[in-house]
């Protein structure tokens, strides 16, 4: 009998979880994978993005509503959940942009901030952790400290004289960032519409699409999990303050979705196993490795 399997996923704010590699968590969970998201921060300078539910009662609650969110979300996935401690950052806007607020989790010490990732990994022992990019997916301060804090706690975990107070040693095999959409992708979803008959919601951000990089080829690993769509759209559902289930995340019928781009994808970029690219499994070169029990 094999070590069970397990898989760390490293978020800046509740909800995140739902919105990037949300089906591929799922799936894993129903393989028997252990999976456990950390929250970064509780998400208390987030806007109310679902017009029904813009109320003073619930900007007045914000920070308690949004940790029932994440429980309902959690357990819709059935992953276990760990909050990091930190607060928001919130989004800075204007030209010049204002300072962000003192004490948040953007302007913390790495090595501060690491410190608690590092107790979780050391205590979890995930086999595969996963984060944002070096641009956090897309530039909030909280994602791009999320990149930062989960790559410094990656390098940590396993090196006994990085903080020895924190636990055994434990040092997780891979580690991958989130690629969430790449122009493919959006591709493949906007042509699937428009050979529906129907309006597509992407073609606004395909016109943008020159101004801004495009990540598919850094895509190593695609994860079939489109039985899982519908998981994680309930999943992002929870998240009611956060996501307005008439919006946009949902105008592409489900079952165009899972034909059109059926994988949630990642870039490899860290590994302590071999595993040959491309991939198809998160887990592919640990799976050989795990030990027996």
């Amino acid at each position: 009998m094999t070590e069970q399997l397990r898989l760390m996923a490293v978020h800046a704010h509740p909800d995140d979880e739902s919105s990037k590699g949300a089906a591929t968590m799922a799936k894993y969970v129903a393989e028997g994978v252990q999976v456990l998201v950390v929250t970064c921060t509780g998400g208390e300078r987030g806007s109310v993005l679902n017009p029904k539910l813009d109320r003073p009662d619930v900007w007045a609650n914000i920070a308690e509503i949004r940790r029932g969110e994440m429980d309902a979300a959690r357990a819709i996935l059935g992953v276990e959940q760990a909050w990091l401690g930190f607060v928001d950052s919130g989004l800075p806007e204007g030209d010049p942009l204002p300072p962000l607020p003192e004490g948040c989790f953007a302007l913390q010490d790495i090595e501060v901030a690491a410190a608690p990732l590092v107790k979780l990994m050391r205590e979890f022992r995930p086999h595969v952790v996963t984060t944002y990019d070096e641009e956090g997916g897309y530039p909030h301060p909280d994602h791009i400290m999320c990149h930062n804090v989960s790559v410094a706690a990656f390098d940590a975990a396993g090196d006994p004289e990085r903080f020895p107070e924190l636990g055994t040693p434990w040092q997780p095999s891979k580690l991958y960032y989130d690629i969430g959409f790449s122009k493919a992708k959006i591709m493949a979803l906007h042509e699937a519409m428009l050979a529906r008959g129907e309006e597509s919601p992407y073609a606004e951000w395909l016109e943008r699409w020159e101004d801004r990089p495009d990540k598919g080829p850094r895509i190593t690993t695609r994860v079939e999990c489109a039985d899982y769509f519908p998981v994680r759209d309930d999943a992002l559902r929870a998240h009611a303050t956060q996501v307005d289930p008439d919006g946009f995340w949902f105008h592409v019928p489900m079952e165009l979705q899972q034909h059109a781009w059926p994988t949630e994808d990642f870039e490899l970029v860290r590994s302590v196993v071999d595993s040959p690219l491309p991939e198809s499994d998160l887990f592919a070169g640990v799976r050989e490795t795990a030990q027996v029990r």
